[in-house]
Order: structure tokens, then sequence, then C-alpha cells
């Protein structure tokens, strides 16, 4: 029996206000609702208990805030906002630039749309069905359509200037819902915009196709430096945010003036320019919700559906990949149970028969597919496997994950001294010994950190001050491990 109504709230590009969410909060927790969760477009997610509904409802009207129940939902605009000045940096594309685009959208549009930076590796190009990445011209912008409930993505034949991306995306929306003929066919879409003499926008042409940078997702979780300051990202192993925390999380912004909270399509949340002297705020939230930031990479890796049951087969992967100690650095994993969803990824687990809904979660099958070159910003799945049962996805995942890092280290060089070894044309060389903090694998290998003590620069860890810690997560030094060059450990 139905219990809830699944309410969204969309916050466009990812930016939420602490004010504005502290006041959906309140009125949240009036309706009895204790945890929250951050869907794959950015957007808010949570389930107003029946009995409490039509006062939130009515309180949001009054508050001017605007929420859709869940199957009714426009699909959010989606950014790579979240990830300037700690995942981007020399790039044309800044605050100012991606405000002013979301500022032209006078309404909320029917298709997925996509505002992305070329230079970034945090959000994934092509999840929308209008795409727009910048490109080297300042202002100037790609657009790849991708055809609503299928892959096939066109790429527009020219580059578009910043002030006509709402108005071009509207226009490309009501052709593909109005014009049947359109569907999926690129080239009519663009004729027919063209033949439209009563509409213009300023274009230039193309420069050269989109250069899709290799995929290597960020570590987005936990504290970490940008210049002078800190910045935060918290996952939720299931996915839930409790209320209490969230409203302290408000909070602390408000305190320390930070007006900007963000959202992430792989369901986090990153909060930027927290000052030094103010972190202990967060420290002592964090504790004090028991809120761990820490995780392995390859539990963050993934793009699931906004559901349980994507959720739980998750869990059971990970927790096969946690026992065979899998790397799976520089990949990232899907999981579609629902026929129309695409899903982007390296590599996509796909439910394999969407019809019958009512059977045995036990005779569930899944067909295993991977991309081209495992890079996720392409559409060319291949077929790995099919029907494969929930309890060997795992070792079918760890065969590609071999196939990956075998393709992804015959495209490299070896370098001189490993070549030496391999051949034996010589003898090896010493093996270097060096340091690596065991939480976040940053190496200290002697050469000078910025905050490093002058009297300590060019000295091995056991020179360092005693309050030394690491730059990146803090760690004191007895965190650091002595270890020789070829034991070096990546995050995996």
């Amino acid at each position: 029996m139905v219990t809830t109504n699944s309410i969204v709230i969309n916050f466009k590009g990812g930016i939420i206000s602490p004010g504005y969410l502290k006041e959906v909060l309140l009125l949240a927790k009036e309706a009895r609702v204790e945890h929250m969760r951050f869907g794959l477009r950015q957007q808010l997610l949570m389930e107003v208990p029946l009995k409490y509904y039509t006062n939130f409802a009515n309180a949001c009207k009054e508050k001017e805030i605007i929420f859709y129940h869940k199957k009714e939902a426009y699909p959010n605009t989606v950014s790579s906002y979240p990830a300037d000045g700690i995942f981007t940096s020399n790039s044309w594309l800044k605050e100012g630039v991606y405000k002013d685009i979301f500022d032209l959208f006078e309404s909320e549009p029917h298709l997925k749309i996509n505002i992305c930076d070329k230079n970034q590796r945090f959000v994934l190009f092509f999840t929308g069905h209008l795409n727009w990445v910048s490109s080297t011209s300042a202002h100037f912008w790609y657009l790849y359509i991708r055809f609503p409930h299928s892959r096939v993505i066109y790429c527009w034949p020219e580059l578009i200037y910043t002030n006509d991306i709402a108005n071009l995306s509207k226009m490309i929306e009501n052709l593909i819902y109005e014009q049947p003929k359109v569907n999926t066919n690129g080239s009519a879409l663009f004729e027919s915009v063209k033949n439209n003499k009563r509409f213009h926008y300023t274009h230039k042409p193309m420069e050269g196709p989109l250069s899709i940078p290799k995929f290597s997702l960020p570590y987005y979780e936990g504290f970490n430096k940008s210049d002078n300051t800190y910045w935060l990202g918290i996952y939720r192993r299931d996915e839930l945010f409790p209320i209490n925390f969230l409203l302290d999380a408000c909070e602390v912004c408000l305190e320390t003036r930070i007006g900007e909270i963000y959202t992430t399509s792989w369901k986090s949340l990153i909060i930027k320019g927290i000052d030094p002297t103010q972190r202990h705020y967060w420290d002592y939230i964090l504790g004090k919700y028991r809120i761990n930031v820490r995780h392995a990479a390859n539990e963050l890796n993934w793009q699931i559906e906004d559901n349980k049951e994507a959720l739980i087969l998750k869990r059971i992967i990970i927790r096969y990949f946690d026992k065979e100690d899998v790397r799976t650095y520089g990949m990232c994993f899907a999981i579609q149970t629902k026929p129309l969803f695409n899903m982007f990824a390296s590599i996509v687990i796909r439910k394999s028969d969407f019809k019958n809904v009512n059977r045995l979660k036990s005779l569930d099958r899944y067909d295993i597919l991977y991309e081209k070159d495992f890079n996720p910003n392409g559409a060319e799945l291949t077929l790995f496997r099919e029907k494969v049962e929930k309890n060997y996805i795992g070792p079918y995942l760890v065969s590609l994950c071999k196939m990956f890092y075998e393709q992804d280290n015959a495209n490299k060089l070896l370098p001189e001294s490993t070549a030496q070894i391999k051949s034996n044309e010589g003898p090896a060389k010493e093996e270097k010994e060096i340091y690596q903090c065991k939480n976040c694998l940053t190496v200290y290998d002697g050469a000078p950190w910025p905050e490093a003590d002058d009297k300590a620069i060019g000295k091995n860890v056991e020179g360092l001050p005693e309050n030394y810690v690491c730059p990146l997560c803090d760690a004191d030094r007895e965190d650091f491990i002595k270890i020789k060059l070829p034991q070096l450990k990546f995050i995996s």
C-alpha cells in the first residue's frame, strides 16, 4: 500500500541557496520527512507521508517553493558548474556564464539539458537530450542531440552563441515533440530549424570536432584543498541524507557566508570555499551525525537510477569488488533496470527482460555491455555477456576490468627503466624509497610541499615537524608509510 508521495524539487544546474534549502528542509521536517536523496540530475528527492502531504503542499505554495510529483517532474537542467574551480581551470566558462545561461530559460524544459565545460571529467557529456559543450572559442558551444529513448547522437554542424542556447533548445524541443519525422533524424531536424524564416540565432562554423577527454573520475569526497580554501564532498552509501544534518549544514553555510551548496550527478553534495579557520564547524557536524567522508573510489564511480532495485544490485557488486580487491580507476559503472532510461558509463549492467515485473527477483537476468575504449562519453555499447544471474555479474565485471587495463597499457609507452628491466638489457636500478599517505595515497618523496616548514624542505618524513599534516587530507605525519617505488598504491 502506498503511504508516501514521491516529491522532486529541481535545482537548476545543481546550485542550491542554503537559505532556500533550509526553508524546504523545515517544511519537510514538519511533514515528518526524516531523510532526503539527491538524484542523477542534481535534483532533490523525498518521500512525504500522505497524512501530512496536504499541509506540506500548502506550505510550499505559500513559500513559493515549486515541487513536482516524481512521475510528472520536469527533468532538471544538469551542469558541470559544481566542478568549476576544483576540477576545472583555465576555462572561459565561469560562474557568471553558467548563471546567465540558466536565466535565459523562461520555463522548465521538457527535454533533459546538460551544460558542460569541455575540459571537465566530472559530468558525463551525453546523459542529456540536448548536450551543450563549451568550445575553445569563448561563448560558442557544441550541441550534441541525443534523441529521447535512444542512444542516437547527432552533432549540430554549427557552433552556437551563448545567448541563443535557451531559444534554440526550445525550438528543437518543440520540433521533436511535434514532428515525428525529425525524431532520431538529426539532418531533418537541422533543416527544419534552418527553414524557419522567423527564427534566427548566432552561430559560426565548427573549428573541428569536439575533443572528448579520456575519462578519469576525480575523487569527489572528503576535505580537499583548493587554493587557500577547502571544499568538502559528501557521499552517502544508502543515498539518504538526514534532514537534521542538512539543516545543520545550511546553518554553517549561512553563519560562515557560504552562498551556495552544489548537488552532483553522482548523487552527492559539494560545499566550496570553506575557510581553514572555519573547517572545525564541518568536522563537528560530520562527527555529530557520523558521516563518513572517505569511501573507496570504486564505490563512488557509479551511475544508477533513482530506485532501490539498482541500489541493492550496486551493493552486491561493490561487496564483490571489495572481496576481490578489484581496481576500477579510470572507469565508471551504471545499472539500468527500466527500459526507456538510457544509462551512460564505461560498463552498463542492463536488466534483460522488463516485461514480467511480478516475477521472483532471483529470476532476474542482466546483460553486461561496455563502451568503445571504455569511455562513458560515447554511444557505442558492445554486448559482453547476456542474461547473467545476479551472483555472477561480479566475476564478469572483473574480466572487463582486466580487459580495460590490458587495452590501456597497450596504448602506453613503457618507461625507459621499466623497459630495461623487461628486456634484461642491463642491471636494474636501485629501488627508490618513498613515503605515501595511507589514507588518500598522497606521495612524499623528499620534495618540498607548499605548506612545508623551511627547515623541513628536502628532508624525509622523519625530519618533518611533529605537527606536519598531509596537504590533501590533513592526515598526521605518522600516517605516511615508507614503501619502495614498485609498491606504490593508486586509488582504485
